[in-house]
């Protein structure tokens, strides 16, 4: 009798510390508490898990650091990512891209950085597209992340060429199986770069964007503390944005932006991007507010009224800072070596 309830014993612990194992197990798939987890999908130069440039991963982070707001962030493949956010494994996306999907459970912030997404082609032809239409029936290439969306699938009258990442889409018009690709103006300057570099013919881009968007964060409204997380955030990338930190994230020399709520657009550089010979046509708007003749000049978000004060504390930059492409020239050298 004793050893049977040794034996019963033995048998309901075991059964205790299975369960108790399994529960530890299953929570730690779990988000934790102690702090809210936003995800986003691989995107070249934008996010990375790997060791790439991540601009965006460095932005976003830079900004909860300066609210002081406890947040993970994670790199999770596209497919995953959707499933993840709805069922709550994550809090949110925080590479948001508004085109068309149903957002009526997120919390939505400001545009943190617009998104300019271009037709670009090896010939000038391209040039002369102002609009989708005039891509009718052509072969267009074009990531997934952008073609799997309501704005691109109603555009029946393109013949779309997708693609699962940028270098694919890349690979297309090096291959000339797609004459036009539509992407992001950042990225292609980026590729740019490395054709510059090689005295390769650079891509020539539309006449204007096709597409005008941004990246947002989008977080669910059941999140707790999901508005105190979205309002900080805000506050932080416009300090940011006027102190010329995003210059320095984005290796961009000029940005534009309506700092003083006048209307037009003013000039935002910082002394570690932006030099004394840095062209003010090279700038990259934050808005759609236009720039004039009575625009302002912020460096290190102290203001200047004339570019030749600006300039006097702005130094030279380095030729090789300027021309450095965030793509990786290895793997972008046989796309390259076909042009």
């Amino acid at each position: 009798m004793p050893f049977q309830k040794s034996r019963a014993r033995v048998a309901w612990q075991l059964k205790t510390l299975s369960l108790l194992s399994t529960a530890l197990f299953m929570l730690a798939l779990q988000p934790s508490s102690a702090n809210t987890q936003l995800a986003a999908a691989p995107f070249a130069t934008y996010v990375s898990d790997d060791g790439e440039p991540a601009r965006l991963t460095m932005i976003v982070q830079s900004a909860f650091e300066r609210a002081k707001q406890d947040v993970d962030l994670r790199v999770m493949r596209d497919a995953f990512l959707g499933s993840a956010v709805l069922t709550g494994k994550v809090d949110g996306d925080f590479a948001f891209i508004d085109l068309g999907k149903d957002k009526s459970d997120f919390l939505l912030s400001d545009i943190y950085l617009p998104v300019y997404l271009y037709a670009v082609g090896k010939t000038s032809d391209v040039e002369s597209v102002r609009l989708f239409p005039h891509l009718k029936d052509n072969r267009v290439a074009i990531e997934n992340r952008f073609a799997n969306t309501p704005t691109f699938r109603l555009l029946k009258e393109v013949k779309w060429s997708r693609n699962p990442s940028a270098f694919d889409a890349f690979k297309q018009l090096a291959d000339d199986r797609a004459p036009y690709l539509v992407t992001t103006s950042l990225l292609a300057s980026e590729f740019n770069k490395l054709l510059s570099k090689d005295n390769e013919e650079l891509l020539h881009f539309s006449s204007k964007p096709l597409v005008k968007t941004g990246f947002q964060l989008a977080v669910r409204k059941n999140v707790k503390n999901a508005k105190q997380l979205i309002d900080a955030f805000n506050i932080a990338i416009n300090d940011m944005q006027m102190q010329g930190d995003l210059n320095t994230l984005l290796s961009k020399p000029w940005l534009t932006k309506d700092i003083d709520g006048d209307g037009v657009a003013d000039y935002i550089g910082h002394t570690s991007t932006t030099s004394k010979s840095d062209a003010l046509t090279s700038f990259y708007p934050l808005d759609n507010t236009p720039v004039s003749d009575s625009s302002r000049y912020y460096i290190n978000g102290k203001q200047y009224m004339a570019l030749e004060e600006a300039r006097e504390v702005l130094g030279v930059r380095a030729e090789n800072q300027s021309t450095r492409s965030l793509l990786d020239a290895t793997i972008y050298e046989q796309l390259i070596r076909r042009w």
